[in-house]
């Protein structure tokens, strides 16, 4: 590889250096906010103070707090990252560009998933070189996690993770031309739990201007808990430490503990007379709104951006496949998992059996979980978009099956990205435990792929129809 002088950039707070290599430049861990420490963690993001000198951003910054996440026989290492990498300064961005050079391009900036208590930056599927080599600035940004970035506590702005996000935008709007990004052009991108945070900002006043666009692969526009489901889970994290619902009872706990009730949360039935869980029980956190993103996209800035959105085809199979609940599910696990999460469990089974006349327990209890946490909450985004943006709406379906576990994990949730990000034929992709198995990825498939996401940051259009509400249809990728 040729070697280069390593670059430095004058940002609003200081001068930081990056490194240059065959993709362009990358320049990692630039704080966007101050750090959260102590009470800090329960605050809305503060401006950062800035720097004297020249800041290293050639490595890697520490990491938002996070447990280990075990995917069995699958490895999920490239998707969740190294975990917690201590350090207090981790609401950071990381930039990658064809050139720091004032050269007004667009502007990507990703939001990582990981169900809102793990992932980062670090993950290695979120490289980015391919979208720079494409003319791209990607920024990638870590927000808080958990207790500190979910949980609804009296004394603390909610939605602290999402309020990251608005100011990482913020950041970017004041400093990504000095990068060689355009801030006028500004698609704003996320996967999973960073999906259904990006269908937020969507509905959010206080994004207004910081985006232009914004594509939602596998998340959810009605994906947020209510007020009481979030008091529920406020509750259940008060009584594990002992302590007031409170910020200022929680602003003394150190970290460790806050991962250390994670156990006693899990399985919580968040039920109510009003509202099924819509995170089917994987995570005690989440959004927390009144209103669900997709019935309030008139309010932010949805009513003006352009929208790509969509789903895999098989998505709820990561969460079963890798244990082997696939092969084990009954008929009773498909009722107790439609009773958590649909109002009518009944007719939605007969729904799905209906769709689906010859499958198993498991293959019914995954298109019950792909549905419940993605689905219907994306068809729902796409339609309510489609009816109230002046924004051009474009939907897509991923149908691409992965041959890991001996061909069986499919079109899963997260299979979509190494195609997206142009990293598909990475060898730590591959193998049977690898996400994307022992086959060769179709290289025409992440070309076109990856050459859709980069034309609708350009332009607004992926290279296909505009969604029309009155006759639903998706892009099938992959099939």
């Amino acid at each position: 590889m040729t070697q280069y002088a390593d670059p430095v950039v004058e940002t609003p707070a200081g001068a930081v250096r990056g490194v240059r290599d065959d993709s362009g430049e990358l320049y990692r861990a630039i704080p966007y906010a101050a750090a959260p420490v102590g009470a800090g963690r329960f605050t809305a993001p503060a401006p950062h103070p800035g720097w004297s000198g020249v800041r290293d951003g050639r490595r890697p910054s520490p990491t938002a707090p996070q447990p280990v996440r075990d995917f069995g026989g699958l490895d999920m290492a490239p998707y969740f990252g190294p975990g917690w990498v201590r350090g207090e300064e981790y609401l950071t961005v990381d930039v990658r560009t064809p050139a720091a050079d004032h050269g007004r391009r667009p502007v990507m900036v990703f939001v990582h998933g990981g169900g809102f208590v793990t992932g980062s930056t670090h993950a290695a599927l979120y490289d980015g070189g391919a979208f720079a080599r494409d003319g791209i600035v990607l920024v990638r940004v870590n927000y808080r996690l958990g207790v500190p970035g979910f949980l609804d506590l009296e004394g603390a702005p909610a939605n602290r993770g999402l309020l990251d996000v608005v100011a990482a935008l913020g950041w970017v709007r004041a400093g990504i031309a000095a990068f060689g990004g355009d801030p006028g052009n500004v698609t704003v991108f996320g996967q999973s739990a960073g999906a259904t945070l990006v269908g937020a900002l969507l509905a959010t006043p206080e994004a207004a201007g910081l985006f232009r666009r914004a594509i939602v692969q596998s998340g959810s526009g009605t994906g947020a808990f209510t007020p009481e489901q979030a008091r529920r889970v406020t509750a259940a994290a008060a009584a594990a430490l002992g302590v007031a619902p409170a910020a200022d009872a929680f602003a003394a706990i150190p970290d460790e503990r806050f991962l250390g009730i994670l156990p006693a949360l899990a399985g919580l039935d968040l039920r109510t007379g009003t509202a099924t869980d819509p995170l089917a029980g994987l995570s005690p956190f989440g959004l927390v709104l009144a209103v669900q993103p997709a019935d309030g996209l008139a309010d932010g800035p949805g009513r003006d951006a352009d929208l790509l959105i969509g789903t895999n085809t098989e998505e709820g199979r990561l969460y079963l496949v890798p244990r082997g609940d696939l092969e084990s599910s009954t008929n009773a696990d498909v009722r107790a998992l439609a009773a958590r999460v649909y109002a009518d469990p009944g007719a939605a089974i007969a729904e799905h059996r209906a769709a689906l006349p010859d499958a198993t327990p498991g293959e019914l209890r995954s298109a019950v979980l792909g549905d419940a946490l993605f689905g219907a909450g994306t068809a729902r985004m796409a339609q309510a978009h489609a009816r109230v943006s002046r924004g051009s709406t474009h939907v897509y379906s991923f149908a691409y099956r992965s041959t890991a576990l001996d061909g069986r994990l499919g079109a899963a949730h997260t299979v979509e990205l190494p195609f997206v990000f142009g990293v598909a034929e990475e060898p730590w992709l591959h193998g049977d435990a690898g996400l994307l198995g022992p086959d060769p990825a179709p290289g025409g498939l992440a070309a076109r792929t990856h050459a859709a996401w980069v034309a609708f940051a350009r332009t607004g259009d992926p290279g296909w129809a505009v969604h029309d509400p009155r006759r639903p249809a998706a892009e099938v990728l992959g099939s």
